[in-house]
């Protein structure tokens, strides 16, 4: 039994390395707290460096056993981690609402995204993982050559807490589909549920060594991606720790994937029927408390409809339902901690002196507890305001007036970052046409959504790599080409 129930808490005294309930290296704890009401939750071991030491020494000895995960076939691999699935789907509800409890992402979308999407990437992998062959070309130099897949190594996996399943299996499916081994590090924010992932794990009888789960803050991070035993790094997260996390992998020469900010952009043409798009509007610009990275923060809207479209969104906004993330109604949560809300009360104050203020502004009313902030909308934003050109991870939106087109465009791509971002408009080809001048790596006409099939990514300081499609695949695997003694065909 690795859980205590006290007073409805969840208190874990293990940490899950080599396929075992393994006592930690030290006494430290993480302290888990509702972003609701305050209570504590539940607790886990703090793990450190010795701990990561063990973690990492687990995924090398599975990774090189000459019988084992790295030399299973693709059918091999895929039974394991269907069974993996199903434990996963198993545990769903309870994935969702611990993730729920302890960030405030609204429950609605936790069940989606937290309790859906983790299997469906599990098996996605699989399947894909299947359809790669070795592939035989004919050589230019009179014989053929044979290009094989191999899974890369150890990763390193550090993810943050605003989205911790979907986002742990962005790159956990793929590595394991791929035959590698993982060392993953959850925020301390949430943690909780990265122990019922670990639950999943041992459930399925993955190998020992396959999947390690140490939670812990930045220093334990920074030593799992310096780590000698590592061979490849996955890390999500802002851009400023971003930058040195690839400073570490650039000295080591080791890949790395990372998926940072954005300040991305929602553009509305001047034939948009906004009205019939409010819902999907909502949630490409405010989901999960604001706290997505890809999320259209500056909204750009034609000077001929601005007044119009403007009221729009004044509703819009000033009409969501804020309260109890637990509560299906509830369209806005808290955010997931007083240091978080804090830095989102702090734009908003740089905003009121920047901008005018349309909605919200402040915490809202009738609401004692929680680390909530009112959804808050500035209109006649100038573009190169710091509340639109900084990545603020809250319920807060800049309204910012375009002329044409091509201006829109200039002001959708000046920004530091390319992440997301996207474009309204009542002609589909309009909108694919405009989608192609912005700098993103994603874009979406008349809506956002991270479809498993296509390669997830950003540009600029919004990251390096890919994640989903089989280009999230491939960052997983080592190419290997061997010249082979045969004539062309």
């Amino acid at each position: 039994m690795t859980t205590v129930d006290t007073q409805q808490t969840l208190d874990y005294e293990r940490l899950f390395l080599g396929g075992t309930w393994a006592t930690p290296s030290t006494g430290d704890r993480i302290e888990v707290h509702s972003a609701t009401t305050h209570e504590r939750v539940g607790s886990v071991p703090e793990g450190r460096e010795g701990d990561i030491d063990a973690a990492v020494a687990a995924a090398r000895h599975a990774f090189d056993d000459p019988t084992g995960w790295a030399h299973f076939t693709p059918t091999q691999r895929g039974e394991a981690l269907e069974r993996f699935a199903k434990a996963l789907e198993v545990r769903g509800a309870e994935t969702a609402r611990r993730v729920t409890v302890q960030n405030g992402m609204p429950t609605w979308l936790s069940q989606q995204w937290e309790q859906g999407f983790p299997p469906m990437l599990v098996r996605f992998f699989v399947d894909l993982v299947k359809q790669t062959q070795e592939e035989i070309r004919p050589g230019l130099l009179g014989k053929q050559t044979m290009v094989i897949r191999k899974p890369i190594g150890v990763v390193g996996q550090i993810v943050p807490w605003n989205v911790p399943q979907a986002i742990t299996f962005l790159a956990l499916a793929p590595a394991l589909a791929a035959g590698c081994t993982v060392v993953l590090k959850p925020s301390p924010e949430t943690v909780l549920d990265a122990f019922l992932l670990a639950e999943a794990a041992e459930e399925a009888g993955l190998p020992a060594g396959v999947v390690n789960v140490i939670p812990g803050g930045r220093e334990v991070g920074a030593y799992l991606v310096s780590h000698p035993g590592v061979d490849k790094v996955s890390f999500t997260g802002s851009t400023a720790a971003g930058r040195k996390v690839a400073a570490a992998c650039g000295e080591l020469l080791r890949p790395v994937t990372l998926e940072l900010g954005g300040k991305s952009a929602a553009v509305i043409l001047d034939d948009a029927d906004l009205d019939s798009q409010l819902e999907d509007f909502f949630g490409n610009t405010m989901i999960n408390n604001g706290q997505v990275c890809w999320t259209s923060t500056r909204i750009l809207v034609p000077s001929s409809r601005y007044d119009e479209i403007t009221g729009t969104l004044a509703d819009l906004y000033s009409g969501l339902t804020v309260g109890d993330p637990l509560d299906p109604a509830t369209k806005v949560g808290p955010l997931v901690s007083e240091r978080q809300r804090e830095r989102v009360e702090g734009y908003i104050a740089v905003g009121k002196q920047e901008a005018r203020l349309l909605v919200g502004g402040g915490r809202p009313h009738g609401i004692d507890q929680g680390w909530f902030v009112e959804p808050t909308v500035f209109a006649d934003v100038d573009p190169k305001a710091r509340i639109a050109q900084e990545e603020i991870f809250g319920p807060v939106l800049s309204i910012i007036r375009y002329e044409d087109e091509q201006q829109a465009t200039q002001i959708a791509n000046d920004s530091d970052y390319g992440l997301g971002g996207s474009v309204w408009t009542a002609d589909s080809d309009r909108g694919e046409a405009f989608a192609r001048t912005v700098r993103s790596g994603t874009f979406g006409v008349n809506g956002y959504a991270n479809d498993p099939v296509a390669p997830f990514g950003g540009v600029k300081a919004s990251g390096l790599g890919r994640e989903l499609g089989p280009e999230g695949l491939a960052a997983f695997q080592e190419i290997t080409t061997i010249y082979l003694d045969r004539p062309n065909a």
